[in-house]
């Protein structure tokens, strides 16, 4: 439960609800910190006036 996904205020009221709210966020922080990111892309990085015109000739190609 990431906190940007809170967009309305709510209220907490009571022990029992103090207790699940915390523990929830506690849960949600220790998953956090196993999960691993998997990118959908694959980054490149260009170094050179040559290495630029060479990738640019590969794209030129695909399209």
């Amino acid at each position: 439960m990431p906190t940007s996904g809170i967009t309305k205020t709510f209220i907490v009221l009571g022990k029992e609800q103090t207790e699940k709210f915390a523990n929830a966020i506690e849960d949600s922080y220790q998953e956090s910190l196993h999960r691993k990111e998997s990118l959908d892309f694959e980054i490149t990085y260009l170094h050179g006036a040559d290495e630029v015109k060479r990738f640019m000739e590969k794209r030129k190609k695909k399209l």
